[in-house]
């Protein structure tokens, strides 16, 4: 049974279907390219270096500075960079190269994002988004501040005990689908998932990405400390969904929206559909967990569910091809972005100046005393993770060079940890290099200059607490 033969009440549609303010900013292509020619740049006046390696991991006291050919045909043309003696800056020529080479490096984010756009264009065209959110917002009864805490206790959960973070990609488009009922912006929508997922992240209770790299490279049991982490992360819950709901008070929402039904109960198809839903979405989470599913396997995971999903929707094959490739073009510019920030990194490790970057910023490190030294791992975090926006590369870069540092300057290596997860998850709110914020922002269809305006002063807030926590690990010989 189709949506349109059970039609809701339309309350203040004239205030809800307003569009949003058009703001004129700077294109994100142009930013990234930006960083793109600022990291060629680089390559040119900073030492190239490197570290030895175990693997993927560093081993610390071992960098050198490599002799560099600076030529006037190497700012044309790319020479090779396989020497182990002699490094090159990028070339343009070599900065072009990078951005095919950053999307093939993307790409299964990139398809990704692709894919889960396409679904939701299916659930769109079959109308089971607009019905299923008029059901869950007809329960609140106008009590969104108690809905919005729910979720983002839920969200974050998932992301400090288990890791979640691109298995939200899905709840992206439910958000801002739900905010735009409200007559909310889309950016409100997205801060819930996104604010939830980060405040998640910066404590990492027993979330195993960051930590099962981390702790075992500075002797640790895998997990340990999981109590004072979880009061931090208490902490930064807190502050992060005082600042959502202090946001959505200042924009404001439609306070006397009530939806009636004319049926007590959705359409057996939109209820099928939904259901279909949210067991993939469990589903996916036990798998991607037990299993350690990445890019390819979830690309196969979403579209066997578009495929599922399109067989209820009732649209037939070729509406359903229709409504999928729109979904698609919603997020294709946006998908685009995530290959270009890859090509940052790529452009960094072609002129060699990486290694040369991390070595310079552990020297702001000082042995002025354990608290102070436990701060300036956490600024070096910071810096560091605008270039390594990985969370698991960051730890097998750093991590080996900031123990013996710590033991040093009597930081303890649980502080050391906590340093390390500060530092990268509070540049990964907002760094235009970050791969997973940027799929993010495209899901949802907000521009990251839009993001950076909205998120700043949570930021700078969360820099201050970091400070804070970092102190009182220390002074608790945590």
């Amino acid at each position: 049974m189709s949506a349109e033969k059970h039609p809701v009440n339309e309350i203040s549609h004239a205030h809800i279907s307003m569009p949003e303010k058009e703001h004129k900013t700077v294109n994100p292509i142009i930013i990234l390219l930006g960083i793109l020619l600022l990291a060629m740049c680089m390559s040119y006046v900073i030492d190239s270096g490197r570290y030895e390696r175990n693997g993927a991991i560093v081993v610390p006291n071992t960098y050198q500075v490599m002799d560099k050919d600076v030529s006037m045909e190497s700012v044309l043309f790319q020479k090779q960079t396989t020497s182990d003696d002699l490094a090159y800056p990028v070339s343009i020529s070599g900065v072009l190269m990078s951005i095919p080479e950053g999307l093939e490096r993307g790409a299964g984010l990139i398809f990704m994002v692709l894919i889960i756009g396409g679904l939701f264009g299916i659930m769109s065209k079959a109308g089971t988004i607009d019905l299923g959110l008029e059901r869950l917002l007809s329960l609140v009864k106008g009590n969104i501040y108690v809905l919005v805490i729910t979720l983002m206790l839920v969200l974050s959960a998932g992301s400090t005990f288990l890791g979640l973070a691109s298995e939200y990609l899905l709840v992206i488009p439910l958000m801002v689908a739900m905010a735009n009922r409200l007559g909310m912006s889309r950016i409100i929508g997205f801060a819930i998932v996104a604010v939830s997922v980060k405040a998640g992240y910066l404590a990492s209770v027993t979330n195993p990405l960051p930590l099962t790299i981390a702790q075992p490279l500075l002797g640790l049991q895998i997990f340990s400390g999981a109590g004072v982490r979880f009061l931090f992360y208490l902490v930064f819950l807190a502050i992060g969904i005082g600042f959502v709901l202090m946001m959505i008070k200042r924009q404001g929402f439609d306070h006397d929206k009530e939806i009636q039904f004319h049926s007590d109960k959705l359409p057996l198809r939109h209820t099928v559909m939904l259901t279909a839903l949210a067991i993939g979405i469990g589903f996916l989470v036990y798998a991607s967990n037990e299993w350690h599913w990445k890019h390819h396997a979830l690309s196969a995971y979403y579209i066997g569910l578009s495929i599922l999903l399109s067989a209820m929707s009732g649209l037939g094959a070729s509406a359903a091809a229709d409504a999928f490739v729109s979904g698609m073009k919603k997020v294709l510019m946006a998908s685009f972005l995530i290959g270009v920030a890859t090509a940052v990194a790529v452009t960094l490790e072609k002129g060699q100046i990486l290694d040369t970057v991390v070595y310079s910023l552990m020297s702001i490190i000082n042995d002025s005393g354990p608290t102070t030294s436990a701060i300036g791992m956490f600024f070096s975090q910071l810096l560091l993770d605008f270039l390594i926006p990985s969370t698991s590369g960051q730890a097998a870069v750093s991590m080996p060079i900031l123990g013996p540092i710590g033991q040093l300057s009597g930081v303890s290596p649980q502080t050391t940890v906590i340093a390390f997860l500060f530092g990268n998850g509070i540049t990964n709110m907002l760094t235009p290099t970050s791969g997973t914020l940027l799929a993010y922002l495209a899901t949802a269809r907000v521009s990251w200059t839009q993001w950076a305006k909205f998120i700043l002063p949570l930021w700078a807030i969360y820099i201050v607490v970091a400070m804070i926590l970092l102190a009182v690990s220390v002074n608790m010989g945590f």
